[in-house]
């Protein structure tokens, strides 16, 4: 695989990629499977094989750079279960060797279960990779195997996110999806865990995003909530966000030790900020998580357009970026794929 990008800037339909609403688009998450060894019970209905075709690493790689040579500046691997796929560290230093726009290192990372994590953490370091999110949602073990419905799957994931520390692959994100009367007890208890581990805790309101028909507005546990019952453990601090379009409040304890975020998209939609879209398993842009629209962009690929004709189309897909999403509103309709098949 050759490691640099297949165009100058001058080659380009526009310097950066920006939609019809003005926002620059320089985040893209690539699931690489919807495959995935968990069958958590809010997102999985139970099986744990692929529904989607899946692309060649090398296909993927293709597809990352034209996006990096469009102004893309961050990538983020996913899944279903990214490091099921063989050939990830591979691909993962062909990324790494890249350079974005404006000449700096492409910012790599990677959400994971964390199962297979405990093997893969220095490999994927000595990669390239810069860091990683596990997806954790219960600091109980009992609690935390009922969810995912895989024995010895707590004792594994922690053993993962103290790989990753040790790797490098640092800040360690900790995603636990709150639903209530669920998990929600496990709040305090990820308090503690954030300042124990070294890890930034981020809880995230509940989508309707699963393979069933579970989520209600009920099941939500609010972003002002979280606040309060965190502050119960210790007074909570807000920090300043790093970046108009980050998603996540951020917090840090009174003593300065731990930090924790709460991803609010339910309550406190942030899409007038949204710099993300995602490319699926199949090499399919959804330019939000709640499109009712794919765009085939592997099918083009696949069809014989090159390089140029690929990035107009790119291009003219992020043009048609929704404004937000509607949840909750009158007349809202869940994607056509659940959060396992479009990617995290």
């Amino acid at each position: 695989m050759a490691a640099s990008l297949t165009s100058s800037p001058a080659e380009t339909p526009t310097a950066r990629l920006t939609d019809s609403h003005g926002r620059v688009i320089h985040d893209l998450r690539v699931s690489i499977t919807d495959r995935c060894n968990y069958k958590c019970v809010y997102c999985r209905t139970g099986e744990v094989g692929a529904q989607y075709p899946e692309l060649g690493i090398d296909e993927y790689l293709r597809l990352i750079r034209l996006f990096v040579s469009l102004g893309i500046t961050k990538v983020r691997l996913t899944g279903g279960e990214p490091l099921l796929r063989r050939g990830l560290v591979e691909l993962v230093k062909e990324l790494a060797s890249l350079r974005t726009f404006s000449g700096d290192p492409l910012d790599l990372a990677l959400t994971t279960n964390g199962h297979l994590l405990d093997g893969l953490a220095a490999p994927l370091k000595a990669a390239g990779l810069d860091r990683v999110t596990v997806s954790m949602d219960a600091v109980d073990e009992a609690t935390f195997e009922r969810i995912t419905r895989v024995p010895g799957s707590f004792r594994a994931v922690l053993a993962g996110v103290r790989a990753a520390r040790e790797a490098g692959l640092t800040p360690i994100k900790i995603n636990c999806v709150l639903l209530r009367g669920f998990n929600d007890d496990q709040v305090e208890g990820f308090a503690h865990f954030a300042r124990q581990e070294d890890v930034v805790v981020r809880f995230i309101e509940f989508m309707p995003l699963e393979e069933g028909r579970l989520w209600t507005p009920e099941i939500v546990v609010p972003l002002r909530e979280i606040v309060e019952r965190m502050g119960r453990v210790l007074p909570l601090v807000e920090l300043a966000p790093r970046e108009p379009s980050e998603t996540a409040r951020r917090y840090t304890f009174a003593d300065g030790k731990g930090e924790i975020g709460i991803i609010a998209p339910v309550t406190q939609a942030f899409c007038g900020a949204c710099s993300r879209v995602r490319l699926t398993s199949d090499g399919k842009i959804r330019t939000c998580l709640f499109s009712q629209v794919e765009h085939d962009l592997y099918g083009r690929m696949r069809s014989g357009a090159d390089d140029e004709e690929l990035r107009h189309y790119i291009f003219r897909t992020i043009q048609e970026k929704e404004a937000r999403h509607h949840i909750g509103e009158s007349g809202f309709l869940k994607p056509s794929r659940s959060m396992v098949h479009i990617g995290g």
